[in-house]
């Protein structure tokens, strides 16, 4: 019998997307970073899907290039304790990685970012949770 392909551990796939948020936030290519490591694109590709381990010096210096402090990359991390989170939390957080990894999740966040009245922030996010229960309330019906 063929064994099936490993799944890559959690951490590792949550520490790539971590790599792949930071990096888009710059907007920086899988080149330049590779490049700035020494690495092909195609190694940054698999370290930001978690299929290849990042080694710790490796990750020191994606650090310093992405000006990250190495805990960023934990930040959020599914934890390894016996105790089991709530689905909820979980996919929150990939939720939130996931979106700020699309175009739309990285132009919504670095437009309101720059909006500096705080009034006019929470009325963007009101006006948002508004259509987004508008789109709710309309696949209810």
């Amino acid at each position: 019998m063929l064994e099936s392909k490993k799944k890559p551990n959690p951490i590792d796939t949550h520490v790539g997307s971590r790599v792949r948020l930071r990096r888009t936030m710059l907007g920086m290519s899988q080149e330049k970073l590779g490049e700035a490591l020494g690495i092909t694109f195609q190694q940054v590709q698999k370290y930001e899907k978690g299929s290849n381990r990042i080694g710790a010096s490796r990750l020191q210096h994606i650090s310093d290039v992405l000006t990250v402090p190495v805990s960023y990359f934990f930040e959020d991390a599914p934890s390894s304790a016996a105790a089991p989170r709530s689905g909820m939390e979980e996919s929150g957080s990939d939720y939130v990685v996931d979106f700020l990894s699309t175009a739309e999740g990285l132009q919504l966040n670095r437009a309101f970012v720059r909006i500096a009245d705080p009034k006019v922030r929470k009325r963007v996010i009101d006006l948002v949770r508004s259509l987004a229960g508008s789109a709710d309330d309309a696949q209810k019906s």
